[in-house]
């Protein structure tokens, strides 16, 4: 019995100790959207991999610089030579016969050697382009950058709303569910009494299949909403995920006219920045072949040391070794290419002008852009407020048809017609409300609104 005390006080032990070890709701995350925002800049899969490519922008630039600064290198041989080359040398040297040649082995059959080469570049065209262009390609990811993080938060904000409307949806319909169902059991019964015709039951029966089906599939909907909030915002896919902004408070927020009169500043824009950088690499690619023409001068010195012998002695500490040293420059003038780099460079000045026209049409693109966005914002949320008068409107109208068809006044078909255009403008609002949201952060993104506040 003792055994058996001990053994269950041992087990709740190791049990409480588990627990204890165990995170508290470790996959569950609660979020605003401004909170949901913040998240993804940090952990969206689109986030952390442009900020490497920043970092190994960094390193590029860092390789380029290094070309320029002094190189040392060091360098060790050994060779056993199994069969030593054999010269011949005239026989008369020897005291032979003259016309007579004496094989003669030169050298000894082993050597080995260090060398250690320092090594400078004085003067290259193409390296100081160089320079240039690994300080444009860093400034070029870094704008990358903040179009992705630009990008991603439009991302989110689409996400976010979509899984708003989804739940307001699920909760409409819901209730509209049981409204329906609660017409069409007293429908039925009064029908059973004989006090109604069959058609009216199947009127009714029609709206509440078409409603229940499209309940059944606005469940889908929302499982697929959330799964791609989670995937924008990058957070594992089993986690559970709880939005706690809701879809008015976002859609009053997001209504804000100062934002149509806020001046476009299209140098702020980060496709302009973008498109100004390829313009740029164009004029260093120009810049590039024309100092190919340029002479190059560079410097070394270097310090060796030698030994040889016939066998392999070289570890040992009375093997001589014999040293040397060499310092010389080098200067490279191109002379004559046969107008090679007379070719290329036309084709990099062609390509200038390409960039240079690319570049006018991009400004004009992203102005269109501009205005397209402010007209859609501004659409949209005319468009709420005739959605939210609609709705009003068509709840008047069911609540009437409701009435009089229990009066016996109204058809179930005047009903049935009441219900859908009543369901049909909840669902305009819904749409309205995440037309608001969405279409204010497109004209954000243009305006690079989160980057300058």
């Amino acid at each position: 019995m003792r055994n058996i005390s001990w053994f269950i006080c041992f087990a709740w032990l190791f049990t409480t100790t588990l627990l204890a070890q165990q995170p508290v709701n470790s996959s569950t995350y609660s979020f605003t959207l401004d909170e949901a925002i913040e998240f993804a800049l940090k952990n969206s899969y689109q986030s952390i991999n442009a900020r490497r490519d920043v970092a190994k922008a960094l390193k590029r630039k860092w390789e380029t610089t290094a070309d320029g600064l002094p190189q040392l290198n060091a360098s060790v041989d050994y060779q056993n030579q199994l069969k030593q080359p054999v010269s011949l040398i005239p026989g008369e040297f020897s005291g032979g016969e003259p016309g007579t040649f004496v094989p003669v082995v030169f050298g000894t059959k082993q050597q080995a050697s260090a060398t250690a080469t320092l090594s400078q570049l004085i003067f290259d065209g193409s390296y100081l382009v160089g320079l240039e262009a690994a300080k444009s390609f860093l400034q070029y990811n870094n704008d990358v950058e903040q179009k992705t993080q630009l990008e991603v938060r439009k991302g989110v904000i689409n996400a976010y709303g979509s899984v708003l409307v989804a739940q307001e949806s699920l909760k409409i319909l819901d209730k509209n569910v049981s409204t329906l169902e609660k017409n069409y059991e007293e429908t039925k019964k009064i029908f059973e009494n004989g006090l109604a015709e069959e058609e009216s039951v199947e009127q009714l029966q029609i709206t509440l299949l078409q409603i229940t089906s499209q309940l059944k599939n606005a469940e889908r909907l929302e499982k697929i909403a959330m799964q791609m909030f989670i995937l924008a915002i990058g957070v594992d896919s089993n986690s559970s995920v709880v939005l706690t902004d809701s879809l008015d408070t976002l859609a009053m927020k997001n209504i804000d006219q100062s934002i149509i009169s806020k001046p476009f500043v299209i140098e702020e824009n980060v496709d302009y920045k973008l498109a100004h950088l390829l313009t740029e690499q164009r004029r260093l690619e120009l810049k590039l072949e024309k100092s190919r023409a340029l002479p190059s001068l560079s410097a070394f010195v270097n310090y060796g040391t030698q030994a040889n012998s016939n066998t392999f002695t070289f570890l040992d500490s009375d093997q001589r070794w014999f040293q040397s040293s060499i310092l010389g420059a080098s200067l490279k003038i191109p002379i004559f290419s046969s107008f090679k780099r007379s070719a290329r460079t036309q084709q990099a000045k062609i390509a200038s002008e390409q960039s240079k026209t690319d570049f006018e049409r991009a400004q004009q693109e992203i102005r269109l852009k501009y205005d397209t966005a402010i007209s859609d914002y501004t659409f949209s949320i005319e468009n709420y407020d005739t959605a939210k008068k609609n709705l009003t409107l068509a709840e008047r109208i069911e609540n009437k048809n409701q009435i009089k068809y229990t009066e016996g006044l109204a058809s179930s078909f005047d009903l049935r017609q009441a219900q859908l255009q009543l369901f049909s403008s909840q669902n305009e609002v819904l749409n309205a409300m995440l037309s608001i949201i969405n279409k204010k952060a497109e004209l954000e993104t243009i305006l690079n609104t989160p980057n300058n506040n």
